[in-house]
This record gives C-alpha cells, sequence and structure tokens, in this order.
C-alpha cells in the first residue's frame, strides 16, 4: 500500500490494462462524465445497469438503441439511487416506459421521497453546469423501482442469472450484483471506487461498519471478474486483493478522521483535513465539488456517530 500524503493527487493505472474492454456480453453504452452506463445483452434479455447523469440523458438513450440493434429493453439494473447513477433514468422510461426497474426495498423508498428527488435534481443541476453548455432540464419526477431484488435472491434471465448481494455502507440501498455462470461482478460505491493500482476512494456515507462487512461478503463469494464502479474491468490477477486494499483504504479514512476527533478538533477543521487528503483536481475531473462536500459532511457525520456510539456501550460495559 502506499502512503503519500496526497493519495487523491494519484491516478496509477495498471500496466498495458483497458478497462473498458468488457467481455462480449457487455456493452459500454456511457454518455458523459461522472456516470458509467453498461448493457448486459444475453440471448432472450437485455439489461442496462445504471444510467449515468440527467445531463446526458438524451445521449444515452441514442448510445443504447444503437447498441441493442432492434431488440427490446428488459430491465434496468440499479446499483444505489444517487444522482449520477440514476439521474438518466427518467429519459429511459420515457423512451422505454415499459421496462422493469429492478433495485432494493430502500431504493424504491428513496424514490418515493420527495427531499431525495429534489436533492438529485439540485445535484443533476450542478454536474450539468460543470460538464455541458447545453440547457439540459433536469428533471425531479420519474423515478422508480417496479421489481424489488433481496440480499441473496437469484434474478432468473432465460441463459443467464443475477445473483444479488446486499452492500450497504455507502448507502443504504447499495446493491452488488453478479451476472452467473459467468461470475462477473458489478461491485458497489460500498466497496470503493478504483483509482489506479492500489488506491481508491472509499465513499462511505452511512456506516464504515456495513461497509466492511460488505467488502467481506464480496470478496468471499470470490468473483471470476470485477466491475468497479467508475472505473471499469480490473485486471483478473488483481481480484483477490480488491477488497483487502479496499477495507484498508476504508480504515484508514476512519483513523484520520477519528485522530482530528480526540484532538478535539471542529468540525470545521476536521472537514478541511479531510479536504486536504481527499480532494484533488483528479477527483474533480470525475466527480463535482459540490458532490463531494456533501458526501464529506456525511462521511465525517457517520465516523462520529459510530464512535461515540462504540464510547457508550463501553461505558455500559
Amino acid at each position: 500500500m502506499r502512503d503519500e500524503k496526497h493519495r487523491s493527487e494519484i491516478f496509477k493505472d495498471f500496466n498495458n490494462h483497458d478497462r473498458f474492454k468488457f467481455p462480449t456480453e457487455i456493452k459500454r453504452v456511457t454518455a458523459g462524465k461522472g456516470g458509467e452506463s453498461l448493457l448486459i445483452l444475453i440471448k432472450g434479455k437485455t439489461v442496462l445497469y445504471d444510467t449515468g447523469m440527467a445531463y446526458c440523458g438524451d445521449k444515452l438513450v441514442e448510445n443504447i438503441k444503437d447498441a441493442l440493434n432492434g431488440r427490446a429493453l428488459d430491465y434496468v439494473l440499479i446499483s444505489h439511487t444517487h444522482y449520477d447513477h440514476i439521474g438518466a433514468l427518467p429519459f429511459i422510461l420515457n423512451r422505454w416506459p415499459d421496462v422493469k426497474v429492478l433495485g432494493s426495498l430502500k431504493a424504491k423508498k428513496v424514490f418515493e421521497s420527495d427531499g431525495a428527488k429534489k436533492l438529485i435534481k439540485k445535484l443533476g443541476e450542478v454536474a450539468r453546469d460543470n460538464y455541458t453548455d447545453d440547457d439540459v432540464n433536469i428533471p425531479k419526477d420519474g423515478f422508480r423501482i417496479d421489481m424489488v431484488l433481496s440480499d441473496g435472491e437469484d434474478f432468473n434471465l432465460g441463459e443467464a442469472f443475477i445473483h444479488v448481494i446486499e452492500t450497504k455502507g455507502h448507502t443504504d440501498c447499495s446493491m452488488a450484483y453478479v451476472l452467473e455462470p459467468m461470475g462477473l461482478m458489478f461491485a458497489s460505491e460500498s466497496t470503493g471506487v478504483l483509482r489506479g493500482e492500489d488506491y481508491m476512494h472509499t465513499a462511505i456515507l452511512k456506516s464504515f461498519h456495513d461497509a466492511i462487512v460488505s467488502a467481506e461478503k464480496c470478496k468471499e463469494y470470490r468473483p471470476k471478474a470485477l466491475i468497479s464502479p467508475h472505473y471499469g474491468l480490473i485486471p483478473g490477477e488483481y481480484i483477490s486483493k480488491y477488497f483487502d486494499i479496499y477495507i484498508y483504504e476504508a480504515k484508514r479514512e476512519r483513523d484520520l478522521i477519528l485522530r482530528c476527533v480526540k484532538k478535539g478538533m471542529s468540525i470545521e477543521e476536521i472537514e478541511k483535513t479531510h479536504e486536504k487528503m481527499y480532494w484533488s483536481a483528479v477527483r474533480a475531473s470525475a466527480q463535482p465539488k459540490e458532490a463531494y462536500l456533501e458526501n464529506r459532511k456525511h462521511t465525517i457525520k457517520c465516523v462520529i456517530n459510530e464512535y461515540e456510539n462504540r464510547s457508550k456501550n463501553d461505558k455500559k460495559d
């Protein structure tokens, strides 16, 4: 593991590795910066994994139509409900109104929350203003989950199936999925965003404990191939240590925040320390700063809450 002071500046990719060279069943239909979208094409069924951001929704629809080549779109698979993963969902539903949207029960509840949808719209507008000069209308409505998936479930696609792994930590609605019998895992952000060899962002917003449990669950599954969110396909020989590196990074970020807490630093001082370590021009190329600031607030909060709850329990014992 590396221990450079400004780790967020690192983006040393693997030598001679094409992260977008997916298996023939997977077509990258991503339409803009900041959010990936992949189309799974197998005999009989088609599945769109995530939709990316709203500002490039029209282009995404065009990319999907080209990749489908006359086939219908059967399902949309939602990893979680953040704006950069589901922002363009209303564009998809407008073009393919009969498609079935799959996700967690928590995702269904989020899409029923007016406050959550307002935040999706707000961050979508920030991304639009950062990434394009087009005056695209960012929708607040048009989000839904038609079929709820549960941890451990196998969703039948005919000649293949999707195995579902609940992966809380980044959000409470995060899911990882494995396309079987290929053994191809679509990892969730609860187990990291790869930024290059031996380094990844953690993006823990709800629970560090849950995130580490999620990483351990995914590691135990032993996928044959692995797609990291906001990155792509990782080298096969790297899979065995991917989740170990994530756990290391998660604990490192948690420990940084806890050291600040134990020094008596204010929330503002902790935020500045976190930004110095984890914000950079490299990160800005893939994430608007407003989104980082929103995430940072929740990351620090969940570390402090878990620390205080543990301290209270220790005193009771």
